[in-house]
């Protein structure tokens, strides 16, 4: 998989940060997304070739491609990455990898055994550790080695250059057991998430000291305990070489030697027609290609595709006319041309060959591509044109258009905090609600976005005010300075004529006045003698009398069929409580209920709490007093008010392995421009697309990813926290780029994090993810796709899902290809 913009400690930080894709990311609204019941939704099996070990055969190197070379082998430092994961993953224990489901499940490599052994009056944690486990050096792992990793990661020592890890900061105290073999962990705050510390686990060599820990793993691991040792790091190979560890006490590894490679996405094919990778991550073009070479290695038919293959026969015939003309210099250019095409198709031809030895595994990648909106300032701001947005978006064609070429299911992602298939998943889209024109438009006039509105005066402008009297003021100043002295004549003549004119002007301006109010008093003559004094003040309105560019003509309503919307002021605030009550409803559903249950519950409530009273509207065609009646369900142009128009900043990668990523962009523009939102598409370097604009907030709407986590208490808290002031008037954002955020979606990760009981924490889990939808700051799209080519004869290795590799079951099947050279020629 491609990386766009990943900042260095994508894995750990979130345990990290983003993960910006392009490659394969060929990258209801929210409709027909509701589940009342937990996992209704299966996640996607692994595809790794599985095979027994006695079926792989020992020996042979693999190569294995990489993004780049890793900055830092410790992957505690901010600018570790995927690469550093990977790598780590083969030398280095950890305790609790995440198996096929997403879930954490004991490594009994290093464990025997870890559970809570204490709840009261503190939480205490006790590890019984392997035996057998011993470091490289031949050192038993045990108790010192996890008292110095805490210590590192504490953040109680600012010496030691770590990036956020949460968990540690909870710990008071680790000691030895009854023996050697056993850590005790006392925590001083409970923490459910304690599965998720001490993975990676590293020696005490490198944790115990800032200096040791700082630069001392960046480039070497002396001492290991994993299936792989590192043997060599070789940035101008572009290399990070590890070998098969002799101390290694589990199942011993079926490769010699595992070579982790950077290549560039762009250069993959090439890579793999070469035989210098065996392994590597593909986007949808590159795995087209080798559904091709097979296809065509079966049929023994001539290339239809590749260069030239779009040639048709009468541009040959002119081609071949003018490289046998007369006229020398277009014959020499003409056979120039031709030589270079000749060249290129047999190029393409010998690596569709070549391919032909790669099967392309398929699954879903462990992580999921969102649309952020950026709701620190601008219309985005506004909690109803945010959920507007998430309105107009038609989820289930997204994840068809990304997912469905490529034959895996198509199904948009319910939930920011789970994975379809992992425990506690559960679709909370419906906290916000299905996919439906008409209401997001209706969102869009209840802030006061309109036809017409891009044409209008700001409301500090209006006739007869201050403000339009100061313009005036300065435009005649300016008109009197451009024209200079007159003579004493022209001066007079000047005087006279300006004393009448402003006699006119205050004669015309009165007559105005009186003529609004016999307006007004005619617009409410026609609204009904049973309108009273308070519901106007509430903004009642008449759809359609607004009388704005754009809209109807007005005409007297009959009572009997006038149009009513009750709205703003007190309700538009009624209206958000009971958008979130919604949300709450719709995360308190028992497994056993349904969503209608849920609903009457929530509208049986009387009270709501003070962070719920929020402003903003709700879903549904409510607008404040004046506002233009919704537009019709395929609006003309860009809404508008005071004078501007509703157009939206939308960022977007331009690297060539990032097109159908903007593609995915262009559609949602499209649905965007069906509901009067116009977007301004803003393409920019892949290296700058993070770093430049999504962490700094200079975007309206982006498409990032971030990956699935088993800890989504720990992990998820720094991506949704409520932003708060820094003293400098900028904004401490954590993770949390889109800047939207609660203190209720806080105080449930905080209540999720210190809940011991499994079902009790997912539940608060799901409470929060629905409180996330209501907020619509982020709207998952879908799950990503894992595609990775893999040689044939490769077993237990592809898109391996939410699971962690085991390094040491990878070989080849075929003993012949175990013997062949890691570079060898297809």
């Amino acid at each position: 998989m491609s990386h766009v913009g990943v900042p260095r400690g994508t894995v750990r930080k979130r345990r990290s940060l983003a993960l910006l894709t392009v490659g394969v990311l060929t990258i209801p609204a929210l409709a027909g997304c509701s589940s009342d019941s937990e996992e209704t939704s299966r996640g996607v099996p692994q595809d790794i070739a599985p095979a027994a070990r006695d079926r792989v055969a020992d020996g042979s190197t693999v190569n294995w491609a990489v993004d780049a070379m890793p900055t830092t082998l410790n992957a505690f430092q901010a600018d570790a990455d995927s690469a550093t994961t990977k790598i780590t993953g083969a030398l280095l224990p950890t305790l609790f990898p995440m198996d096929a489901a997403g879930q954490p499940k004991l490594n009994p490599d290093y464990l025997e055994s870890a559970k809570i052994i204490e709840r009261e009056p503190k939480q205490v944690v006790l590890y019984k550790l392997n035996q057998q486990a011993v470091w490289s050096d031949g050192r038993e792992i045990g108790a010192p080695d996890f008292v110095a990793q805490w210590r590192a990661l504490s953040g109680k020592d600012s010496a030691f250059w770590t990036a956020r890890n949460a968990g540690y900061e909870r710990i008071e105290k680790i000691e030895r057991g009854a023996d050697d073999l056993q850590v005790r962990v006392t925590f001083a705050k409970p923490y459910a998430d304690w599965r998720s510390l001490f993975s990676p686990l590293y020696p005490k060599e490198i944790t115990g000291s800032p200096e040791t820990f700082n630069d001392g793993a960046r480039t070497a691991l002396k001492n290991t305990a994993g299936p792989f040792q590192l043997k060599s790091v070789s940035k101008a190979k572009g290399t990070v070489t590890l070998t098969r560890s002799p101390r290694w006490w589990g199942d011993k590894a079926k490769l010699d030697t595992l070579v982790f490679r950077a290549v560039a996405p762009k250069d993959r094919a090439k890579a793999l027609a070469d035989g210098t990778v065996h392994i590597t991550d593909v986007d949808a073009t590159t795995a087209d290609r080798i559904a091709l070479a097979l296809r065509d290695g079966s049929n023994g038919q001539p290339l239809t595709h590749g260069p030239g293959a779009d040639l048709t026969p009468a541009a040959a015939l002119r081609s071949w006319a003018l490289a046998n003309g007369s006229d020398e210099e277009q014959a020499e250019i003409a056979q120039a041309a031709r030589e270079k095409n000749r060249k290129a198709v047999a190029a393409y031809g010998a690596e569709q060959k070549a391919l032909r030895g790669y099967a392309v595994r398929k699954s879903l990648e462990p992580a999921y591509t969102q649309l952020a909106l950026n709701g620190e300032s601008g219309p985005l701001a506004d909690d109803r044109v945010r959920r507007a947005v998430a309105r107009a978006l038609d989820r289930q064609e997204l994840a068809e258009t990304v997912l469905k070429p490529l034959g895996l299911p198509a199904k948009p992602l319910g939930s920011h905090l789970a994975l379809a298939g992992q425990p506690g998943y559960k679709d909370g889209s419906g906290a916000l609600g299905d996919q439906n024109a008409k209401e997001a438009q209706a969102l869009l006039a209840d802030a006061g976005w309109t036809q017409g509105g891009a044409a209008e005066k700001p409301k500090d402008t209006k006739a007869g005010s201050e403000a339009e009297k100061k313009a005036d003021k300065d435009e005649a100043d300016k008109k009197k300075d451009a024209e200079g002295k007159a003579d004493a004549e022209d001066k007079e003549g000047t005087e006279k004529t300006g004393a009448e004119e402003k006699k006119a002007d205050k004669d015309e301006a009165e007559d105005k006045k009186k003529a609004d109010k016999d307006e007004e008093k005619a617009d409410r003559a026609a609204v009904g003698s049973d309108d009273s004094a308070a519901s106007r003040a509430e903004g009642l309105y008449i759809v359609g009398q607004d009388d704005k560019p754009g809209a109807a003509p007005v005409q007297a309503p009959d009572a009997s069929t006038a149009t009513h919307a009750l709205a703003p002021s007190r309700a538009a605030a009624a209206q958000s409580i009971a958008l979130l009550r919604q949300a709450s409803a719709v995360s308190a559903v028992s497994e056993d209920g349904t969503a209608a249950e849920a609903a009457s519950k929530a509208t049986t409530q009387d009270k709501a709490t003070a962070q719920d009273k929020q402003p903003g509207g709700a879903a549904g065609a409510y607008a404040p007093l004046g506002t233009a009646a919704p537009a019709p369900a395929s609006v003309k142009g860009p809404l508008g008010k005071d004078g501007k128009t509703l157009t939206l900043r939308f960022v977007l990668p331009s690297g060539p392995g990032s097109q159908s990523l903007r593609g995915v962009g262009e559609r949602i523009a499209a649905m965007l421009e069906k509901i009067g939102i116009g977007t301004e598409i803003t393409k920019v370097p892949d290296e700058n697309y993070f770093k430049d604009h999504i962490a700094s907030g200079d975007y309206d709407l982006a498409l990032y990813s971030w990956p699935a986590t088993a800890y989504p208490a720990t992990d998820g808290r720094p991506i949704y926290a409520k932003p708060e002031p820094a003293t400098d008037g900028s904004l401490l954002v954590e993770q949390n780029y889109t800047r939207v955020g609660t203190d209720h979606i806080d105080q449930l990760f905080d209540q999720a994090v210190a809940e011991l009981d499994e079902k009790a924490a997912r539940e608060l889990m799901k409470q929060a993810d629905a409180r996330i939808w209501a907020a619509a700051g982020s709207i998952p799209l879908f799950q990503r796709p894992q595609l990775v080519a893999v040689d044939k004869k490769l077993a237990n290795v592809g898109a391996f899902g939410f699971a962690a590799p085991r390094y040491q079951d990878i070989g080849f099947t075929d003993r012949r290809a175990a013997g062949s050279p890691a570079d060898r020629k297809k």
